[in-house]
């Protein structure tokens, strides 16, 4: 596999210059014949940054959707309004009711109605649900549900399907995206709800490839104990990516551990953060 692929971080928690930052993650992912967008944030900030970055969203062939929460699925109304053939990925359950619920407290954070009734109004052809592995073409896939096999990696937070706070929400709609290039796997995560671990392992079953060149996106750390980190880090050490990019919900602390205790180099990502993997051409 020899395509140049070009990764800009749309929405992060950090904006860097002429961008506004916002609480959510999207992700622009450009491929020779591919553009695809990995969520979309809250929706304010959508828009102005993919202006700001060059970045024409009715260009768009394909928008996925990692999971269902507001801060990553706010702005699909915009997207399927501005790009008026791009194909839906996602898994079937991102419409479920979702809620954090601390000392008895709900906060209702399930994807946006507005967003629900835009994925309900596409054409059948465009909407396309799934729970296991799909493929976005050559070197290029989703990984459906990811099975949760660690010991130590969880949802990362109080997530709850309903407001009472007695039906735990495993977030199994939670998904990665994967391309295949010829310095190796690099690894699209909205939150990384599974785990990392987790996540890595099975991009590593699914595609048969074990070279990891570059994770970015949520990597949903800021709440994991020290326990979690030093077991996540001697994980990492075994996988030996090539690069770290820890966006949105990691947490800083969360990317300094990571940045103090693995060899590779782990660059904190931000609105207008570019990456290009050029082809062995």
């Amino acid at each position: 596999m020899t395509q140049r692929v070009e990764l800009t971080v749309l929405v992060d928690n950090q904006a860097g210059p002429g961008c506004m930052p916002e609480h959510g993650f999207a992700l622009w992912i450009e491929t020779k014949d591919r553009r695809i967008l990995l969520d979309t944030g809250q929706g304010e900030a959508l828009a102005g940054n993919a202006l700001a970055l060059g970045m024409d969203l009715g260009r768009l062939n394909t928008l996925v959707l990692s999971h269902g929460h507001y801060d990553h699925t706010g702005a699909v109304p915009l997207v399927l309004a501005t790009a008026l053939e791009v194909n839906v990925h996602a898994h079937a359950g991102v419409t479920e009711p979702r809620y954090s619920v601390r000392a008895g407290e709900a906060r209702d954070i399930r994807m946006p109605a507005a967003s629900v009734r835009a994925l309900y109004r596409l054409p059948l052809f465009r909407m396309h649900w799934a729970s296991g592995p799909v493929s976005l073409g050559e070197g290029l896939g989703l990984t459906g549900a990811i099975p949760r096999r660690t010991d130590f990696e969880d949802t990362g937070g109080p997530f709850f399907l309903d407001p009472e706070g007695q039906r735990p929400d495993l977030l199994e709609d939670d998904q990665a995206l994967w391309i295949a290039t010829e310095a190796g796997l690099v690894v699209c995560l909205g939150c990384c709800h599974s785990g990392l671990i987790n996540t890595l392992t099975y991009v590593r079953e699914i595609t048969g490839e074990n070279r990891i060149h570059a994770v970015i996106g949520g990597l949903h750390l800021n709440a994991a104990s020290p326990e979690r980190l030093e077991k996540t880090v001697n994980a990492l050490r075994e996988s030996r990516p090539d690069m770290l990019v820890p966006c949105h919900c990691t947490g800083e602390a969360a990317a300094t551990y990571l940045r103090e205790n693995l060899d590779c180099p782990v660059q904190t990502g931000y609105s207008g953060f570019r990456m290009e993997i050029p082809s062995a051409s």
